[in-house]
């Protein structure tokens, strides 16, 4: 079953890109890898703020998420090896891309006074990393059962080579960057 966004990126994206890049060779068209949610709970927390982030990813994700543990002491911070400090989710194939349109389409225009995301997520190898403040703008969480405000990154993992050919593939799929 594909999805829709895949479907956009097939039909239309494609020869747009290979229109204006001048690609000859269909491998070096840039596509998406995958799509990694982050987010952290800290280390001082109480296990209902850890479950509680698990079950909001799941639920954005439609996926289990995965603890991250520290992997040394570090005085300074209070951590202890294997203290669990967030979860992540890595999402492929058409759970990435039904995310991305999801997130395109109806978790942006919720934000308040969104004016665009900023152009400045790019890091030099042709990925994209946004954050997100709290996860109450997902149309699947239920505000009334909200305790704890969960912020997250969002990267977006492309095969393009270059910052230009990530954020033309990403504009083309619908990203509303900013100017």
């Amino acid at each position: 079953m594909a999805s829709v966004l895949y479907e956009i990126y097939k039909n239309d994206v494609v020869p747009r890109l290979v229109k204006k890049n001048g690609y000859t060779n269909k491998l070096q068209i840039p596509r998406l890898t995958k799509i990694v949610i982050n987010t952290g709970i800290g280390t001082e927390r109480e296990k209902e703020v850890q479950q509680e982030a698990v079950r909001t990813l799941s639920t954005i994700s439609g996926q289990k998420p995965m603890l991250t543990k520290t992997k040394k002491n570090i005085s300074n911070f209070k951590l202890r090896e294997g203290a669990t400090v967030g979860c992540c989710v890595t999402l492929r194939g058409v759970r990435m891309y039904d995310f991305l349109y999801r997130l395109v389409n109806i978790v942006l225009p919720r934000v308040r006074d969104f004016r665009g995301i900023s152009p400045k997520g790019f890091d030099g190898a042709g990925n994209y990393t946004m954050g997100m403040k709290e996860q109450n703008v997902f149309p699947e969480i239920d505000p009334d059962k909200i305790k704890h405000t969960i912020g997250m990154n969002i990267s977006v993992v492309t095969t393009a080579r270059t910052d230009a050919e990530a954020k033309d593939l990403l504009t083309l799929l619908g990203m509303p960057f900013s100017n």
